[in-house]
């Protein structure tokens, strides 16, 4: 799922490309499960121009002259295009066309499933509802960051991705911190000392700061095309076995749902080997408690 880093960058080109333009056509793709709300409809925004854009956490806001809105959330599989001006939507991974004097944005979505929304909005009190409560985490100042940590206590894993704590920080991304911060997952958050909040804080906005430098970088002031959650350069993150950059050691993975958790047992938690629960559960006794295990 796109992050903060990726959704920043976004923003930035999409800014260059369509910040002042009119629109000239707004094309739904064959999904039925794309748009999400029906007022105000679709045909309204035509020949409208863009004036405003916002990011509401991990969401794109698109503002159109007459407090118009539309919310795009990409969800784990949706991703943004620039392409020809009325490129065609015929595929069913097509799923959105706005169509721009000098060019066509265009959102697919890869895979079976459609997780991917529109909302459309009228005024800006009904945009800033869908704005989950967490705080921003590069214009927080510390004592609001260990607030919002300290608010429940969960792992940290858990915290730094629940939008109501934190806003646009993922999977992805909360690995990379942690393993930065040289921090366990599984650390329950009101256990933590304040040094170690503090240590957390400078993390997570390094973090952010460094790959959102990477990225703008990458796409060298074009559209950022290859938006991925999994790449060579991050530390831990969809690296299960791999050598930890610091270390050495093979870097560890949680399962559980859909999702894993990526750390370096060695940097992170002192050689302990975090419970997978099916694996642990299927060796149970047997099941390795140490790195050297």
């Amino acid at each position: 799922m796109p992050e903060l880093p990726d959704i920043a960058i976004y923003m930035e080109a999409l800014e260059a490309r369509i910040l002042g333009q009119r629109v000239e056509a707004v094309r739904l793709g064959p999904s039925p499960f794309l748009l999400r709300s029906i007022d105000p409809p679709v045909a309204e925004f035509h020949a409208k121009t863009v004036e405003r854009l916002r990011r509401l956490g991990k969401r794109i806001a698109i503002g159109f002259e007459g407090d118009l809105w539309m919310v795009l959330h990409l969800m784990i599989a949706g991703r943004l295009h620039w392409r020809k001006r009325g490129a065609s939507i015929g595929s069913r991974s097509t799923l959105l066309a706005l169509d721009f004097p000098h060019g066509s944005l265009v959102l697919t979505e890869a895979g079976t499933q459609r997780r991917a929304s529109l909302y459309l909005a009228r005024g800006e009190a009904a945009v800033e509802n869908m704005r989950r409560a967490g705080v921003e985490p590069l214009e927080c100042s510390l004592v609001e960051f260990a607030a919002a940590l300290r608010k429940e206590n969960h792992t940290l894993k858990r915290s730094l991705t629940d939008p109501d704590l934190f806003s646009g920080i993922g999977n992805a991304y909360s690995d990379e911190i942690l393993h930065r911060a040289r921090m366990s997952p599984m650390l329950l958050t009101q256990k933590m000392t304040d040094g170690e909040v503090e240590t957390l804080f400078h993390a997570v906005r390094q973090t952010l700061l460094d790959w959102t430098e990477r990225l703008r970088a990458e796409a060298a002031g074009g559209f950022p095309e290859a938006v991925t959650a999994f790449r060579p350069e991050m530390a831990v993150h969809g690296r299960y076995g791999q050598p930890c950059p610091v270390c050495g050691a093979k870097v560890q993975r949680i399962r559980y749902a859909s999702n894993e958790t990526n750390y370096c047992a060695k940097c992170q938690t002192g050689g302990r080997l975090l419970a997978d629960r099916a694996l642990s559960r299927l060796l149970r006794e047997d099941y390795p408690r140490f790195l050297e295990d």
